[in-house]
């Protein structure tokens, strides 16, 4: 049998190196598939507010601006996490072709690989903590309350 060529290890040692950021990069997918529905929700929160503001008394109408403001605030701090995590994971897509580069090109990019790495996490980070931002912007202005027993 033969042995495998160096090209080959290479290759393979390229694909080992790239398999991590590859893992990296499915649960950024999934987060940010999480962000993406709660900002359908805010949408869809938002627009239903604007229709039922018709018909419905002056009275309520500060109650609704509130409200209205509270979604405008959450939708802000959404929009930020998924802008970063998209960052983050286009950091990744970039370091994955840089470790592809280095192997190609047979050139150390030690520093390169390195500092897209971490600024990939650093955006993550950001993402992540404008997503729990939202939620718990979410948590303290949604109020579940049961209705009372009928009479």
């Amino acid at each position: 049998m033969l042995a495998p060529s160096d090209g080959f290890n290479d290759i393979a040692r390229a694909i080992q190196l790239a398999l991590a950021p590859v893992f990296l990069l499915t649960g950024i997918a999934g987060l940010l598939s999480v962000m993406a529905g709660r900002l359908a929700r805010i949408f869809d929160r938002s627009s239903a507010l604007i229709e039922n503001r018709r018909a419905l008394m002056l009275s309520v109408h500060t109650t609704l601006d509130r409200e209205q403001d509270s979604l405008e605030r959450r939708r802000r701090y959404t929009s930020l996490a998924i802008t970063s995590s998209t960052i983050a994971a286009l950091l990744v897509c970039l370091d994955i072709a840089v470790i592809f580069l280095e192997l190609m090109f047979d050139t150390p990019m030690k520093w390169p690989i390195g500092i897209l790495f971490i600024t990939a996490v650093l955006f993550l980070i950001v993402g992540l903590a404008s997503f729990l931002r939202e939620v718990h912007l979410a948590m303290k202005t949604t109020h579940i309350g049961l209705a009372p027993p009928p009479s």
